[in-house]
């Protein structure tokens, strides 16, 4: 009898245990349960999207706004978990970033990746923390200019990236011929561009501010006021994890609303930064003042 008594009373506590650990993962959702069993958060980076996100020589670490701004979500996640985690950095490129949070091997992308219809058909996205337009970056001596003035100038942009597919729906719109070329990466794009490879280099006016900070002579190029569409910036998420979503969404609606993200802002867009200790001297847009006043994760075509 105390036997059979003393086995039940094993099989009940096991039966408490799993009820508990399957509450547990149903209340954390998937994504947290795994980082809480890991003690680990895979953090996709880009290398060299200044000044969003980028590693500097000798730093395996990366730096940059949507870095900065990914850490205050680790703190978050770290409280929600109620412990420390370790942040493995996972270097992702323009064409791998969605199939890398899709499949696992990040567990979010902090870099400056816009928020499309078609994307978050795969991956899920966050509150957008930045809203950029696409432009042009020319040398001086073509500055004034717009896209009807470009008929046959050799025109950059980087492999899988939008600005490709929407210059050239604008050029087509307006019956201008260009030269496509593709760079490999942003920082591809803008050498071609200095060593006279490229006429334009078109991509988030952002990203085009962040790589003329890095040029040898960043006076020899200005950004074209023209823009070709407007670029919503969402933290890459994996996909039908509504526990997850909720708490970067929070995060950064709390930066919003407090003023911290502005702040971050200016850090990164209005004060010298890495690796040169250059000022991208790029003023906080009329755009992402709206955005910030009201939070939201509306995607474009």
């Amino acid at each position: 009898m105390k036997v059979h008594f003393l086995m039940r009373r094993i099989l009940a506590v096991a039966v408490l245990a799993t009820a508990s650990f399957t509450t547990n993962a149903q209340s954390l959702g998937p994504t947290l349960e795994k980082i809480s069993q890991r003690g680990t958060i895979f953090l996709g980076h880009r290398e060299a999207a200044m000044p969003f996100s980028f590693v500097t020589a000798g730093n395996e670490n990366p730096e940059g706004f949507s870095i900065e701004i990914c850490g205050h979500v680790i703190k978050a996640i770290e409280e929600k978990l109620g412990k420390k985690v370790d942040t493995v950095p996972v270097v992702m490129s323009a064409n791998s970033r969605i199939m890398m949070v899709k499949t696992g091997m990040a567990d979010m992308e902090c870099g400056v990746t816009t928020n499309t219809i078609g994307r978050s058909q795969q991956v899920a996205f966050s509150t957008t923390f930045f809203v950029s337009e696409v432009k042009g970056m020319v040398p001086v001596a073509l500055a004034g200019k717009s896209l009807k003035d470009m008929a046959n100038k050799r025109v950059v942009t980087t492999v899988g990236s939008t600005a490709d597919r929407l210059i050239k729906q604008a050029s087509m719109s307006r019956g201008v011929s260009i030269r496509s070329l593709v760079g490999r990466s942003h920082a591809n794009s803008m050498e071609m561009l200095t060593k006279g490879e490229a006429d334009v280099f078109v991509a988030d006016d952002a990203i085009l501010a962040g790589m003329r900070s890095m040029a040898a002579n960043p006076e020899n190029y200005v950004i074209l006021d023209e823009g070709y569409s407007v670029e919503p910036y969402g933290i890459i998420l994996p996909k039908d994890d509504p526990q997850f979503k909720k708490l970067v969404d929070e995060v950064l609606a709390g930066l919003m609303k407090s003023g911290e993200m502005e702040k971050i802002y200016n850090t990164w867009f209005t004060s010298p930064i890495p690796p040169a200790n250059r000022n991208l001297n790029y003023p906080i847009s009329p755009l992402n003042k709206a955005s910030y006043a009201n939070p939201n994760d509306k995607s474009v075509n």
